[in-house]
């Protein structure tokens, strides 16, 4: 068996015991103790002798303790944060790599792709004085790439940028090939109508146990109908457009515009943030977020800047003969175009002419009669307002019909909607007319005098109004419902009101006795006549 230690009597023997303990307690700091520091001290000592030891014992003991924790240091260090412009290089690396298929033959890539050349409207950018610099076109132009080999196009132009506080807009304008475009939005569309449906439904439940209780007052009120929206491939819809905020980035559909968004987009002036999903808080109130007012501006833009040299574009000879000239919303290049001199595309507006329809006030670029009403609600509502007289039909509203020439556009406050300038006077017989919109700061316009041309806006999305910016006034607060004598309140009648009230009624009682009692003698008499 072991025995026992023996525990020491000397109380010199039970002091270095105890000071041995309070050695070997660890810090909670380090988790180091004292005892073996000093251990590992005297043996660094001991091995390297050094001269003085007494003068070097402080580094000799850190140099120790950073020995010791050279294992933690790199918990202890901050990691240094990746640079943005670093992380948007690695995503931008993408760009310049091929996908799996590699071994590419050069003659499958000469195939017709409607990827534009954005190296030759560069050409002619940088000669008119706008643009962006060739890195970022080459880098847009590896970006559209990707859009068109990841989506099924018909065709594909680079709408331009759009500047915000945050980030910018790189906006892509395409045409889906027939039958391949996926129609996301109506599905959401059509599940949002499911859910106010059911909405509606238990909105009447709620409204049918409310009147059986306390019956309310009905509001007279009814809002006015909603403008449908155009449907895709006409109209404001008749593109789709694409956006990113880099190129490299992932390219963001953006949804179809709705008259209600037009219009309000027309009332409210606002810098993009750079978020689509940041919300508009302006008055009158937006119908949806940064991504809806973005396609909404985009739409009055091209609307109003996009334009092409007079005969560029025909319309169709069966169209022509059975459409009248308002309602076209078509047409097609013209084969026979040869081109105009560039000095007359200075000189004259009437050389230029829009191929975008205009947007009316209604919100959309055809106008729809909302008086009419379908045959059901009239078969419905025949027997109930046959009596009641039918509105006035509103006059249809009419905007100026495709191909219109710019000399017909109005000034604003004085100012002509147009510029136009060669790109040089020097060398005249090699420049470019370049046109330039007043009416939106940042549209632009070039033509070689052949059948080369192309529109680009690079801007801020602020409309030049001629003069400083008023917000629109509420509207006076409406009734809730109309007063009457159960509704009105009235002053209390004084005390003498009260009784000369009270002493009427009772000579109106007394009245109605003696009138009775009359009659009932007279009835008596009649019969005793008999």
């Amino acid at each position: 068996m072991e025995q026992p230690e023996e525990v020491p009597h000397n109380p010199t023997e039970q002091a270095a015991i105890c000071f041995k303990a309070f050695m070997l307690k660890n810090s909670p700091k380090s988790n180091l103790n004292l005892y073996d520091h000093l251990v590992r001290v005297l043996c660094k000592v001991m091995d390297e002798r050094p001269e003085n030891a007494v003068d070097v014992i402080e580094d000799l003991s850190l140099e120790v303790k950073r020995t010791g924790m050279r294992d933690k240091q790199s918990t202890l260090r901050d990691t240094p944060p990746v640079p943005a412009v670093q992380l948007l290089a690695e995503q931008q690396k993408t760009l310049f790599t091929r996908g799996s298929g590699d071994d590419v033959e050069p003659e499958e890539e000469l195939v017709e792709t409607p990827l534009p050349n954005l190296a030759e409207q560069s050409f002619y950018l940088e000669q008119a004085g706008v643009g962006l610099p060739r890195e970022e076109l080459q880098r847009i132009h590896l970006a559209l790439k990707q859009l068109v080999d990841a989506q099924p196009l018909q065709t594909c132009r680079f709408w331009g940028k759009i500047l915000g506080t945050q980030a910018n807009y790189l906006v892509a304008e395409v045409d889906f090939r027939e039958g391949e475009e996926e129609d996301e939005e109506g599905l959401q569309e059509d599940g949002a109508d499911e859910e106010e449906k059911e909405g509606g439904a238990g909105d009447e439940d709620e409204e049918e146990a409310t009147e059986e209780i306390d019956p309310l007052p009905v509001s007279a009120y009814k809002p006015p109908p909603a403008v449908p929206k155009e449907e895709n491939h006409t109209g404001v819809n008749k593109f789709t457009y694409f956006v990113c905020r880099e190129p490299g980035l992932p390219w963001v559909r953006l949804p179809p515009v709705t008259p209600a968004q037009i219009t309000a987009a027309r009332q409210i002036r606002r810098f993009f943030t750079g978020n689509l999903d940041a919300p508009i808080i302006s008055y009158p109130p937006f119908p949806g977020n940064e991504t809806n007012y973005l396609r909404a501006l985009v739409a009055r833009i091209s609307a109003g800047t996009q334009v092409s040299p007079l005969g560029f574009y025909q319309f169709g000879e069966e169209e022509g003969e059975e459409e009248e000239e308002a309602a076209r919303d078509s047409f097609e290049e013209n084969p026979e175009f040869e081109g105009v001199p560039v000095p007359e595309m200075v000189d004259s507006m009437a050389n230029w002419v829009h191929h975008v329809q205009h947007i009316l006030q209604q919100g959309r670029c055809v106008w729809v009669n909302l008086a009419e009403k379908p045959e059901e609600d009239l078969e419905e509502e025949g027997d109930e307002e046959e009596g009641e007289e039918e509105p006035d039909e509103p006059e249809p509203e009419v905007g100026p019909p495709l191909l219109t020439p710019l000399s017909e556009d109005a000034d604003i406050e004085g100012t002509p909607p147009w510029s136009c300038k060669m790109s040089s006077t020097l060398i005249p017989q090699f420049a470019i007319a370049v046109l330039r919109s007043n009416l939106w700061p940042g549209a632009y316009a070039y033509a070689t005098g052949n059948r080369k041309f192309e529109n680009i806006y690079i801007g801020w999305g602020m409309k030049f109004v001629g003069e400083g910016y008023t917000p629109p006034m509420p509207p006076a607060p409406q009734r809730e419902y109309p007063s009457g004598e159960e509704i009105t309140e009235a002053l209390d009648p004084s005390l003498e009101e009260e009784q000369a009230l009270q002493a009427a009624l009772e000579e109106r009682r007394a009245a109605e006795e003696e009138a009775e009692e009359l009659e009932g003698e007279e009835e008596e008499e009649e019969e005793d006549d008999y």
